[in-house]
C-alpha cells in the first residue's frame, strides 16, 4: 500500500508539472506521444517539449514502463511495470526544431517487479521487489516536420539504469539501449 501511495503521488506530481509547464509554454511548444522499446521492455508516454531558445528545448515525459527482463536480471524470470517520468535537454542542429538533434535525459521510474527462481523445481522461489530506478541517457534523433504543426521524430538513446532504492530482493540493472519515436503537434 505504501508503494502504491508513492507511485500515485509521483505520477500526480509529474502530471501537475506537465500541465504547469504546458500552461506557461509559448505556442511553439510541442506535445506528443512517445514510444521507446529496449531489449527487455516497452515505454509509452506523453511528451512535452518547451523551447528555451532557437536551438534548445526542455523536454518532459510521463510514462509507463512495461518490463520483461526474463533471465537478463538477477533472477531466472523478472517481469513487472511502473510509472515514471523524464526531464531532459535537447539541442536541434537546424532552425525550426527539425533535422538532427542530440540530448541528455534523466528518467525516474517507480517499478514493481515479480520474480521467480528455480522455475519448475520443488524449491521454486517467487517474490516481488519494489524499486526506484534512475536512468540517465544520451539521445540522438532526427525530427521530420511534415507541416508547421505535425512532426515525427525517431531516436536512439543509450545510458544506464541504477536501482537507487530496493524493497525486496535485488533485481536487474545496468546499461540500456532504447529505440523509439515521438509523434505529435
Amino acid at each position: 500500500m505504501k508503494n502504491q501511495v508513492r507511485l500515485t503521488s509521483a505520477a500526480l506530481c509529474l502530471f501537475l508539472l506537465f500541465c504547469f509547464v504546458k500552461s506557461q509554454a509559448q505556442h511553439s511548444a510541442d506535445i506528443g506521444f512517445e514510444f521507446q522499446a529496449y531489449p527487455t521492455g516497452l515505454i509509452p508516454g506523453l511528451r512535452l517539449e518547451v523551447p528555451l531558445s532557437e536551438h534548445y528545448v526542455a523536454s518532459f515525459r510521463l510514462g509507463y514502463n512495461h518490463i520483461r527482463h526474463g533471465d537478463a536480471g538477477k533472477h531466472e524470470d523478472e517481469r513487472g511495470q511502473g510509472w515514471g517520468g523524464t526531464i531532459g535537454l535537447k539541442r536541434y542542429f537546424a532552425e525550426g526544431k527539425k533535422g538532427w538533434f542530440a540530448g541528455v535525459r534523466a528518467d525516474l521510474w517507480f517499478n514493481s517487479i515479480d520474480w521467480k527462481d528455480n522455475i519448475g523445481q520443488p524449491d521454486e522461489a517467487v517474490g516481488n521487489t519494489d524499486i526506484v530506478v534512475v536512468q540517465p541517457t544520451l539521445e540522438l534523433g532526427y525530427c521530420l516536420r511534415k507541416t508547421e504543426s505535425w512532426f515525427l521524430a525517431p531516436s536512439l538513446a543509450f545510458g544506464r539504469e541504477w536501482n537507487v532504492h530496493t524493497d525486496g530482493s535485488p533485481t536487474g540493472e545496468g546499461p540500456i539501449l532504447l529505440a523509439g519515436f515521438t509523434v505529435g503537434f
